[in-house]
């Protein structure tokens, strides 16, 4: 009797919990929640495996980034921080090699966010092997 209620119409396995995906690559996103993005906008709150991907998928939905909620995950402190107060290196091994990774305190030669979009808009990333081959020198 008590293997026959704790196994009653349970043949069934426990719906896996599905992975997060980033709306434009469709990748997962890492456990880790390193080099990930979000942003709320339109009353949505969307998750992005690399800045670049959001700063692309925001341009596509004619989402002004300059009044949506964007957030990044800190490789300094490990944390979601404030996009705009986000300092950004430019030559980091990234999900879609962008090269953006963000950091609450500063560093030397990082750039803010605005700065993060105008590059990826004009296409001047680690992803385009000419920006890449200026940034690294080979």
């Amino acid at each position: 009797m008590l293997a026959f209620a704790l196994g009653c119409g349970s043949s069934e396995t426990p719906t896996a919990q599905k992975k997060e995906v980033c709306p434009k690559c469709n990748m997962p996103l890492p456990e880790s929640h390193l080099h990930t993005a979000k942003l709320e906008a339109n009353s949505k709150k969307r998750s992005f495996d690399d800045i670049g991907c959001l700063v692309l998928w925001a341009k596509e939905h004619n989402v002004a980034l300059d009044s949506a909620k964007i957030e990044v995950f800190s490789n300094d402190t490990h944390q979601y921080i404030d996009a705009r107060k986000a300092h950004f290196s430019i030559n980091e091994k990234t999900p879609m090699n962008y090269g953006f990774a963000a950091y609450e305190a500063q560093k030397s030669d990082t750039i803010p966010m605005d700065e993060v979009a105008l590059k990826m808009l004009r296409g001047e990333h680690m992803a385009n092997p000419k920006i890449r081959k200026q940034i690294l020198g080979n």
